[in-house]
């Protein structure tokens, strides 16, 4: 038996500080323990010695010095390897947390501070109506990102709070990542597909939502367009360098935001990170549709993604339309377009969802593989060799293109058979200059093979182009999918043709275009503010049409169709190499680009690619490819971790299906994404 000395002699003073958020001070309280105390034990004693009714369930213990919450509760202190010296707090795990939303509204709601970030991303999406979280993170920008803000807010009376959408009232509640019922595939609509607005019968949906219908309007309609003073205060020409830099504040998924040095109510943006957006739905996504609209819109603005001055004209018609309709719709009355067709408004909305189509030939799908077959130019870039392109004849079958001569020979051996299979499609397009062509990228083992190939019209390029883009992602020309993205692209070239414009709006239109707003402040200041609002009516002419969502939408889809769209650089060293490179991350390929020119040295596809993984000592990063190629490289501009996190991401999602029935398996996403660091 022990003696009661020898029992104090095992037991040991604890000083544990108590954040008590009703008091402004911290309270130390000392509590006498002994090692074999489990964690839960030593909450249950804090409690009785505060002795303060109230609900302590949300506190847990922190770990100062290991930086660590304490948060299996059954451990004792020994297996924690907490002795007297520790420095422990007792505080909530839930705090307040202001984002930066995509289109720059700020919100301010309570997050968890000690579940992983992948999972507190997936409560604040749930809180503010976004599916498919996976695709979204957190990025702690760098101190200069609010400065110039903070300069222009000197100047204004106004409160700054003011531009906070305070959703303090329900905190976001941990729970599994995304939860079957709430996006079931027989889930009420919860959006007009047409003009975004909530669906009055179905607001109900946000009843575990701090959103009200007035919040949801905040979040699912576009911002009024920002003055061209503040465009032009937060535009930076930005080299790819300086774009690296940008990406380095991604937070670690697999790691809570306490254990990533986050404060309470300190400012984070709520970001899309990966740019693969799957099963885009109006009915149920506007909120979502619309906050990757203004990413998209900023990104064009800011410059932060390269387009031509032709592109630039059209992204200034879509956001003059979806301006003008989001200001109309807020103003008019919903409940009288309860009279619209049931079968219409079906048919609309099969018309703007970006992916899957009609399948109505189902068993014609099976049987029979169209092909396509016609006269094509075509070119391959060699060095000291002129731009020159010669005829062919072109037979598209499956996911490859063979070419002859002549249409003569189609039935013997082709000059070269090219198997589109993973390659990168890249539209060559002057609408104006009647110029239809199609840059293939085409994966070899020591990078890719450029091919260039040119239509005659407009027809025969969406033809081609649709079937060049299902064939790089495994699908042939029967998928239901075909035709929707051949009239995609014939729509998309219809809004590049200005000639086709009708009669340029009336004076009192062009009364209300400041263009300045609509352009990127270096493409503003090459035009004049007349010349320029005439060319975007001009343009707007081919979208004047259009409902609000499916404007949106197509200003998506251009985004997506631009070269460098889903690109995120970082500053990297080769492994055997004496310069610095930078590397680009997409959803399908990793490109080493000249740090200097810009121009892309090396592409690597994902599909080719056999294991990855990170030396942890050394920070690199080393990955093995298909017919013995491996590279590895050091990360300068960011940790390593954020860019094997990018690439596991990117993986991760490919394995995403329909039939999941949108549930995640987020052990997977940890296993593809942690390096088992």
């Amino acid at each position: 038996m022990l003696s009661s000395s020898d029992f104090a002699s095992a037991s040991w003073e604890l000083v544990v500080r108590v954040d008590h958020p009703n008091e402004e001070e911290q309270k130390d309280i000392t509590l006498r323990v002994s090692g074999d105390l489990h964690i839960g034990g030593v909450m249950l004693k804090l409690v009785e010695q505060i002795n303060i009714a109230q609900d302590w369930s949300d506190f847990a213990l922190w770990w100062e010095q290991k930086h660590c919450w304490l948060l299996k509760t059954h451990w004792t202190l020994d297996k924690c390897g907490v002795q007297a010296d520790a420095k422990l707090v007792f505080t909530p795990q839930h705090k307040m947390l202001r984002l930066r939303l995509p289109n720059m509204k700020t919100v301010r709601l309570r997050v968890s501070f000690s579940t992983v970030v992948f999972r507190a991303v997936s409560d604040i999406c749930r809180a503010l109506n976004i599916r498919r979280a996976e695709e979204l993170s957190l990025l702690k920008p760098s101190g200069e990102y609010f400065k110039k803000k903070k300069k222009k807010e000197k100047n204004n009376k106004e409160p700054i709070i003011e531009d906070i959408l305070n959703l303090e009232g329900s905190p976001t509640i941990s729970g599994p990542s995304v939860s079957p019922g709430l996006y079931s595939k027989t889930m009420t609509p919860t959006y007009d597909p047409i003009n975004g607005t909530p669906a009055s019968s179905t607001m109900t949906w946000f009843s575990d939502s701090p959103l009200t219908e007035q919040n949801c309007s905040i979040l699912a309609f576009s911002q009024p367009p920002q003055s061209p003073e503040a465009l032009a205060d937060m535009y930076q020409a930005r080299s790819l360098a300086d774009k690296a830099k940008l990406n380095a504040g991604w937070l670690d998924s697999s790691r809570s935001l306490m254990e990533q040095g986050i404060q309470e109510d300190e400012q984070l943006l709520l970001r899309f990170k990966y740019y693969t957006f799957f099963d885009l739905n109006p009915k149920y996504d506007a909120v979502r549709i619309n906050q990757l609209y203004e990413q998209a819109r900023w990104a064009i603005l800011l410059e932060e993604i390269d387009c031509t001055e032709e592109e630039m004209l059209i992204f200034a018609a879509l956001q003059y339309h979806i301006s003008k309709l989001s200001l109309s719709t807020e103003i008019q009355d919903f409940t009288n377009d309860s009279e619209v067709d049931e079968v219409e408004a079906a048919l609309s909305n099969l018309e703007v969802t970006l992916e899957g189509g009609k399948a109505d030939n189902t068993l014609e799908d099976i049987t029979d593989i169209p092909k396509l077959a016609d006269n094509l130019r075509l070119f391959r870039p060699k060095k000291l060799i002129l731009k020159a392109f010669k005829q062919y004849w072109f037979v598209f079958k499956d996911t490859s293109i063979a070419y002859f001569k002549n249409k003569e020979l189609e039935q013997g051996e082709p000059v070269e058979k090219l198997n589109l299979r993973g390659c990168e499609v890249v539209p060559d397009v002057n609408v104006a200059g009647r110029k239809f062509g199609i840059k293939l990228l085409i994966p070899v083992a020591d990078g890719m093979n450029e091919v260039y190939l040119r239509c005659d019209h407009e027809s025969q390029y969406a033809q081609w182009m649709a079937a060049c883009i299902l064939a790089s992602k495994g699908k042939t020309m029967a998928d239901s999918s075909y035709q929707p993205e051949v009239l995609n692209i014939l729509s998309f070239l219809k809004m590049k043709n200005r000639n086709s414009a009708s009669q340029v709006a009336s004076g009192l239109e062009n009364m209300d275009l400041n263009p300045e707003c609509f352009v990127s402040p270096r493409c503003a200041k090459k035009h004049k503010s007349k010349q320029l609002a005439a060319c975007i009516l001009e343009a707007h002419q081919n979208v004047a049409q259009m409902p609000l969502v499916e404007a949106k939408l197509r200003f998506i889809q251009a985004w997506q169709s631009l070269p460098e769209f889903g690109l995120t650089y970082y500053l990297v060293r080769f492994k055997g190499s004496k310069k610095d490179d930078i590397l680009g991350i997409s959803y399908n390929r990793l490109i080493r680009i000249d740090a200097a020119t810009g121009i892309p040295i090396t592409t690597w596809r994902f599909t080719n690619m056999k294991q990855w993984n990170v030396n942890w000592e050394i920070r690199q990063v080393a990955i093995e490819f298909d017919q013995n190629v491996s590279i590895a490289f050091t990360c300068l501009s960011a940790d390593c971790k954020v860019v094997h996190e990018y690439i596991g991401g990117y993986i991760f999602l490919s394995t995403r299906s329909k039939d999941q029935n949108e549930t995640l398996d987020e052990d997977l996403f940890h296993k593809l994404t942690g390096g088992q660091e």
